[in-house]
């Protein structure tokens, strides 16, 4: 087998100047804050000659995944502070039990991470803990178990401290978390982007067959792929923008019209839903059929506040309700633009069960709307354009091929 200079060096993804400061600067800070403050609890004398370690190497390490890849499996709180704890107490155990000390490493190390992985703790740096417990010599043999406790623990929990402070002030969620499951319709059906092209089921078979460890969650490789199929249905589409497709002509409504008033505009207009906009357009929230029948009491005059909701209502704006559509809009609305691609709005009206959503200008004001029978109309044309074959009539399509067939959303 011929090796390259370049088969050597790991492909990376590609990272801005910004983000590779942030994570610089947090190993920094995390480091820093981690010897200053343990420095300060155990004794400004201490650092040459005390036996009693102030920062132990394996927190380098450590450092490296809570801010260069805190969304990593293996630098979750969990994965940090229960990995380098079992790594501890074992290595501590294998120094006690193994007269070797070259022995006593390789099973501390090998026993370490088949533990951590049997808990779910894996944090690389673990491994370093448990060898630096076998080999640290003296001052650490002399702590015993205690190594677990001071300095592994404390230096843990000191430097995770800092990650959670630092990343989730510099725009990264830590720990990280999945994104919010948008509500389903109480079926076992599995959300519309979980049915269409490659389904958790595929990946969950290919990982099975991969059969290791990566650094990288199903889900969040899940969603990758997602938006991968999304990037690249919008590379094919050739861009087509909601400003295409929208409906110009909006109906809205006012926040202060009584909710009979926004019932009748919904039966005049046959339509299902009503952005609700200031005077001047600017877009507050929508009302829609679902919230005059699940936000309402209805009796012979039509759609009233309930009791429960006019409390409700009073307990949280601080003031009693009207009785008007402010009282039962959604708001906030999620708004498009008109320069936005219809590939973004396959996932967010899908998903998240929107059958309209605003489209709004630069200066936020109202300028159309969206709904889900444009959106599907749309990506039918597409695909008929895209299965027409050569030379074949605009309006014909092949026997037997739907042209349907991608579409993967829900009306």
């Amino acid at each position: 087998m011929r090796l390259s200079l370049r088969s050597l060096i790991p492909e990376a993804a590609p990272l801005s100047l910004r983000e590779r400061l942030r994570a610089a600067g947090g190993a920094l800070v995390g480091i820093l804050a981690t010897g200053l403050i343990s420095q300060a609890a155990i004794g400004s004398g201490s650092g040459s000659g005390s036996t009693l370690p102030i920062l132990i190497a394996p927190m380098g390490a450590s450092a490296v995944l809570l801010f260069a890849v805190p969304a990593s499996p293996l630098a979750q709180p969990w994965s940090i502070v229960g990995g380098n704890a079992v790594a501890a107490l074992v290595g501590v155990s294998a120094a006690l039990l193994v007269q070797n000390p070259y022995v006593a490493a390789a099973l501390a190390i090998s026993i370490a991470i088949a533990l951590m992985m049997a808990l779910r703790c894996l944090h690389p740096p673990s491994g370093a803990v448990a060898l630096t417990a076998v080999l640290g010599g003296a001052p650490i043999r002399d702590l015993g178990y205690g190594f677990a406790l001071w300095p592994v623990a404390a230096n843990s929990l000191l430097l995770l401290a800092v990650a959670l402070l630092f990343n989730n002030l510099t725009g990264r969620a830590y720990p990280h978390v999945l994104p919010k499951a948008p509500a389903g319709h109480g079926t076992k059906d599995p959300l519309p982007s979980a049915r269409a092209g490659i389904i958790a089921s595929d990946l969950d078979a290919v990982l099975k067959d991969y059969d290791q460890v990566l650094d990288v969650r199903r889900t969040d490789l899940e969603a990758i792929i997602l938006q991968a199929q999304i990037h690249a249905y919008r590379r094919r589409s050739g861009q087509a923008t909601c400003g295409e497709i929208m409906s110009r002509d909006v109906i809205a409504i006012g926040p202060e019209a009584p909710l009979h008033e926004a019932l009748d505009t919904l039966r005049r207009h046959h339509i299902k839903a009503l952005p609700v906009t200031d005077e001047g357009a600017r877009v507050l929230g929508i009302v829609t059929q679902t919230d005059l029948l699940d936000k309402t009491r209805w009796d012979l005059s039509g759609p009233r506040l309930g009791p429960r909701r006019r409390l409700r209502l009073t307990l949280t704006r601080g003031r009693a309700p009207h009785g008007c559509v402010e009282d039962i809009m959604t708001a906030p609305v999620m708004t498009a633009r008109p320069d936005t691609p219809i590939s973004d709005l396959v996932l967010w009206m899908s998903d998240a069960g929107l059958h309209h959503l605003p489209v709004v200008g630069p200066d936020d004001r109202l300028v159309g709307i969206v709904s889900q029978t444009d959106l599907v109309a749309e990506l039918l044309a597409d695909a008929a354009e895209r299965h027409v074959p050569s030379g074949a009539a605009s309006t014909g399509h092949p026997v037997g091929e739907p042209i349907g067939a991608s579409v993967a959303v829900e009306v």
